[in-house]
């Protein structure tokens, strides 16, 4: 017999299947669970330049924070992101006024080839997120940042005491 026995290759191929139609939908439901580490901070060495972005949500009554009743950032909520940590901005308005900041950062240092010789002149993002900010709110910010220039994008965590 020359031909090949096709059985067991369906048989396997039929198990996988339903393997992974059930382990997808517990897996997609466990990223909603995702928590970011909260670790023991240390001393950075920070450049004026380095871009400083905090990412927060409004709450369950739509009232973002610094508003009078205020009661923590919401799952549910809609994103807000706050330039240099300050500045409440729209997706849109990150990303522009990112790239003027990295552009006016560029010029001044002599252009790209000057930055690409000397990579600590190269500015980077630092993103603190609220703890119960969604992971779209957090990532829509990275994306935002990267496409207007920035190479580096890391994450300031909150101080804890590592003896207690």
């Amino acid at each position: 017999m020359s031909d090949i026995n096709t059985t067991p290759l369906v048989d396997v191929m039929l198990v996988l299947l339903i393997i992974f139609l059930i382990a997808v939908p517990v897996a997609i439901q466990t990223i909603e669970k995702l928590r970011i580490p909260v670790f023991a901070s240390v001393e950075s060495k920070d450049k004026v330049e380095n871009l400083l972005l905090t990412v927060s949500t409004t709450d369950n009554a739509g009232r973002s924070a610094g508003e009078p009743g205020f009661e923590g950032a919401s799952r549910n909520g809609e994103c807000r992101v706050y330039f240099n940590n300050i500045t409440p901005v729209s997706s849109s308005e990150l990303r522009d006024q990112a790239f003027k900041r990295l552009d006016a950062i560029v010029k001044r240092a002599g252009g790209p080839e000057a930055m690409m010789s000397n990579p600590d002149l190269i500015p980077q993002v630092h993103i603190r997120g609220d703890v119960n900010a969604p992971w779209r709110c957090i990532a829509g910010a990275i994306y935002n940042v990267q496409i207007s220039g920035y190479p580096t994008v890391g994450f300031i965590s909150n101080a804890v005491d590592p003896n207690g």
